[in-house]
């Protein structure tokens, strides 16, 4: 049932350094210290250098980075130019970049665009927008739902924004949707991703840090206690972004938590004391996750990458060298096998999991095992998986993986869940508001998070409509120059080509539908209703009909076409509760 993520998240952790690398953005100040002066060169002396010095790159393929000292053979940087080392507002004068504008893309997922135009401000949820009345944060933290914890795992190469840039134009538009970006390097697969954070509007001064706020205020306003940060270096951009969210989430709620999640298939070190270094110098923030009795919670990904001995060397240096006390959470790619040996030194338990709506039986017997052996559980939710750049996808069925893995991490008896994930685009598996996702799944998280952390269903007191679908069929051959297409993964629910109505209502009532040029209508009983129809070419829509009187609607606005360039397998979602 486990999903190896290390192919991937080393490509992923890979592209994201050499596509920040001589971008118009200065790179991020750590609140623990800032990056050192670079010398007192005269300043004519110190162009002349860096002229030369960007020609010598120029002509030999190498992308040099002037705030990092590397190079990287063969990167593409943002804008094209190295600008000048600036402070955090990304320009000199700090005001908001305004790059040159390419021409428009035509290809691949950024041809889909954004129908609506819509932007995330960061604004409150509005009202009316979920089925049911959120509990205030204060309601779900305290009690028994305070003990009930909801995390989100944090992929630090995936921000809001890389370059601060406008969304028809930034980076990820111009290099990761787009299969030609980044000089075609991503062109076997059809390019990086398929989806990417909802836009923002470009900010004046720290942007970087406003936009991580803004991710900390959205998640806790869906419910969520904090994120699993995946620690997937110790230096350079994914690091500093790593204490940037320390802070982001210190200054908007003292409440919001990051428990730190070493990468195991990331970091490149097999020194136990560089590590403890490391979760010492990102526990010193107020923000770091710790039990009610002071222990700090780590929860390494892939920890049966390092023996027992490994791991018990780090936690006793944690305590002898920076006087930290810790609560082990291990997470494995194989729970089964590593379990056993791993629970003399840890507190809890935690799987990747599988992202398919079936095959879920097995968490019962995960939490089961986890709780025989008196430790706690981490149970992974999820939405999908579609990885391009590996050649592998798992079926979720529309919305049916994440409504079959909340009802174990509910009916089970998880003590913590895991949202898997919050932003990790390269693995198409993001809860975040999306451009093709807008907040759908973000939303229905929320009514099940309520029911996890008060152990009661929240009343349906306004009708809301979600519709899902693929924009194209599943075994649609791309004709394009992609060569790498996805393949089921082995354990997976076949493939099949549905729109997805789920609808939440408050009484009985008639849903009609389009899906391409036929319609039809379906009768949905109060509450939660799910209702598969067959994929066709075209958009779909649907609407609540009670005594003849139209009620809500909603519209999935991407076409679905059976001719299609580039291999496109996540499922797109909206929502009747709001307007993106």
């Amino acid at each position: 049932m486990t999903a190896d993520r290390g192919t991937d998240r080393r490509a992923a952790h890979r592209a994201a350094r050499r596509a920040q690398r001589g971008g118009p953005a200065a790179r991020p100040v750590s609140h623990r210290r800032r990056p050192a002066f670079r010398g007192r060169r005269p300043l004519l002396a110190l162009l002349l250098s860096g002229f030369f010095l960007v020609g010598v790159c120029a002509a030999t393929g190498i992308a040099w980075d002037p705030l990092d000292g590397r190079s990287a053979q063969g990167a593409s940087a943002p804008g094209g130019l190295l600008p000048p080392a600036t402070g955090p507002t990304g320009t000199a004068d700090g005001a908001a970049p305004s790059p040159v504008e390419p021409p428009a893309p035509t290809k691949g997922a950024a041809a889909k665009g954004n129908p609506k135009g819509t932007v995330d401000t960061g604004a409150e949820r509005p009202t009316g927008a979920l089925p049911f009345e959120m509990p205030q944060p204060a309601a779900l933290r305290s009690g028994e739902a305070g003990r009930k914890l909801v995390f989100a795992h944090y992929f630090t190469p995936y921000p809001l924004s890389l370059d601060n840039a406008a969304a028809d134009r930034d980076y990820y538009t111009r290099n990761y949707l787009d299969p030609d970006g980044e000089s075609g390097k991503h062109g076997k697969y059809g390019g990086l991703l398929r989806d990417r954070p909802l836009p923002v509007t470009p900010k004046s001064g720290d942007w970087e840090y406003a936009n991580l706020q803004q991710e900390v205020r959205t998640a806790r306003a869906a419910g969520i206690d904090g994120f699993t940060l995946d620690l997937l270096s110790l230096s350079g951009k994914n690091w500093d972004r790593s204490n940037l969210l320390m802070a982001a989430a210190r200054s908007v709620d003292p409440s919001f938590k990051i428990m730190l999640m070493p990468d195991m298939t990331s970091l490149k070190t097999d020194d136990p004391a560089v590590l403890a270094e490391a979760i010492a110098t990102l526990a010193d923030a107020s923000a770091a996750h710790r039990l009610p009795d002071g222990r700090l919670v780590v929860s390494p990904f892939k920890a049966e990458e390092k023996s027992v001995a490994w791991w018990t060397e780090v936690i006793a240096l944690l305590k002898s060298r920076h006087g930290i006390r810790t609560a082990f959470v291990p997470l494995f790619l194989d729970f089964g096998a590593h379990s056993g040996e791993f629970a003399p030194i840890s507190h809890g338990f935690s799987e990747w999991g599988s992202r398919s709506y079936v095959g879920q039986e097995s968490s019962t017997r995960d939490v089961q095992r986890a709780h025989g052996m008196g430790k706690i559980w981490m149970q992974p939710v999820s939405v999908q998986d579609a990885r391009p750049n590996q050649g592998i996808y798992d079926e979720a069925g529309n919305t049916a993986t994440l409504r079959s893995t909340w009802t174990h991490a509910i009916e089970d008896g998880a003590d913590w869940v895991q949202l898997t994930t919050w932003n990790d685009y390269s693995e198409g598996s993001q809860f975040a508001p999306s451009l093709h996702n807008g907040y759908a799944y973000l939303d229905l998280t929320s009514y099940y998070l309520t029911k996890f952390k008060t152990g009661s269903w929240p009343k349906i007191v306004r009708d809301t409509l979600y519709l899902s679908a693929r924009t194209q069929f599943a075994h649609a051959d791309p004709t394009g120059d992609q060569s790498l297409v996805m393949s089921l993964r082995k354990g997976s629910a076949p493939p099949r080509d549905t729109v997805e109505v789920l609808s939440f209502l408050t009484g009985p009532g008639a849903v009609r539908t389009s899906v391409g040029t036929a319609e039809s209508s379906h009768q949905a009983p109060a509450g939660i209703h799910s209702q598969l129809l067959p994929l066709k070419a075209g958009t779909s829509s649907a609407q609540v009909v009670r005594d003849g009187r139209a009620g809500v609607r909603v519209d999935l606005p991407y076409r679905v076409d059976h001719k299609v360039e580039v291999q496109d397998l996540q499922y797109y979602a909206a929502t009747s509760g709001r307007e993106s």
